[in-house]
């Protein structure tokens, strides 16, 4: 029998992802811009499907003859609507962890974190789609301002950020005026209210010391007026020349990157009024956007993230003043990387807690999972 065309592009696009190291989204960009012939019905249908199979393939797995994406693709067709509440359709059949299809090491670390019940949940929300926020650009634009320039589109406010805004329906963003015009990025709600714990004046020193493409420090520069300095540092050279590109179409004027072993960071050491250290982590918070991330979690790396996070402070550590603040955050829901990094720091280092953590955990139509937590430098 003849497989049919979308069918036969997702199973071809699901064996050469199996073959390739390539993160899930990274291999669905390659395919499709090898695959031109297939219209945006397809490329629609076999992303979503594509993300699914791979987020539920614990679940799949164990209901599947056997573990190829052609079983998985039958499996899951045949049981899609069980989806909605697999706990309770095979709690007697399955341990909770394949119920979830989640490894067994992450939803062990989940449970030790929020208990079996939360734990499951959260393994739930992770396995659903993940809404869209954006975030207005206040140098250019306000919130009710780009409201009312897409009254035509399904978007509302965002429940908690000052300036996010959700799209109930997905679309191309980068195809958009708006953005070209920088008067917004898409950022989750939680990375947006992440960013507002970094609380610089117009006039102060702010350090984004694991700037990436600069995401939060687009977040945070509104609110700094072009006023003072902002300085994004990386390891990763191609995200900072990336940050550039975003800073100059956000309208961004007083912003600077500084490349790793650059001779500038000696000079910059006790001088920020803020710095903001986002760790690199298990990224357990936004598997809703990165669906395969999680089968490849294992304990030593989380041991090696903690170990990393540790140095990486203390070295973002040197450069706040006296009297200056630091920010700790993650995109984690591990309390590893979470709670017991903010009791180590307090043991470690001379700094006072400025207010009490924030942290989100994904949910239904809500935000991602993050954590952060605001640092005060003691004047000696």
């Amino acid at each position: 029998m003849m497989i049919p065309f979308k069918k036969y592009h997702l199973l071809q696009l699901l064996n050469d992802y199996e073959q390739t190291a390539k993160p899930l989204d990274l291999q669905i960009n390659h395919y499709f811009r090898a695959n031109k012939a297939l219209g945006s019905k397809d490329r629609a249908y076999i992303a979503q499907t594509a993300c699914d199979i791979v987020k539920w393939k614990g679940l799949l797995d164990a209901l599947a003859p056997s573990p190829d994406w052609d079983q998985r693709l039958k499996v899951y067709e045949a049981n899609k609507n069980s989806l909605d509440d697999p706990v309770s359709r095979y709690k007697d059949t399955f341990p909770l962890h394949v119920c979830v299809s989640f490894p067994h090491e992450l939803f062990e670390c989940l449970v030790n974190s929020y208990g079996a019940k939360k734990a499951a949940a959260i393994c739930l929300a992770s396995n659903r789609q993940a809404p869209t926020f954006v975030r207005a650009n206040t140098l250019k634009i306000s919130r009710n301002e780009l409201l009312d320039i897409w009254n035509d589109l399904s978007v509302r406010p965002a429940a908690q950020s000052k300036n996010g805004i959700i799209f109930d329906k997905r679309m191309n963003f980068f195809t958009l005026n708006e953005f070209k015009k920088g008067y917004f990025e898409v950022q989750d709600e939680g990375s947006q209210l992440l960013a507002d714990l970094v609380q610089a004046k117009p006039g102060d020193h702010f350090m984004d010391y694991c700037a990436g493409s600069g995401g939060k420090t687009l977040a945070v520069a509104p609110q700094m007026e072009n006023r003072g300095q902002i300085y994004l540092h990386d390891i990763r050279k191609n995200a900072l020349i990336e940050a550039k590109k975003r800073l100059r179409r956000a309208g961004v004027e007083n912003g600077q990157v500084i490349f790793n072993q650059s001779t500038k960071l000696s000079k910059l050491k006790r001088k920020m009024d803020w710095v903001l250290v986002d760790a690199p982590c298990s990224g357990t918070g936004t598997l809703r956007r990165n669906p395969d991330m999680k089968w490849k979690f294992t304990n030593d790396a989380l041991g090696s993230y903690v170990s990393k996070q540790r140095i990486i402070f203390e070295r973002g550590l040197s450069f706040v003043k006296p009297g200056g603040h630091i920010v700790y955050a993650t995109c984690s829901l591990l309390k590893e990387e979470n709670q017991n990094q903010l009791d180590f720091f307090l043991k470690n280092h001379s700094l006072e807690l400025s207010a009490e953590p924030f942290q989100s955990i994904p949910e239904d139509g809500g935000m991602d999972g993050f954590y952060g937590v605001v640092f005060k430098k003691p004047v000696k």
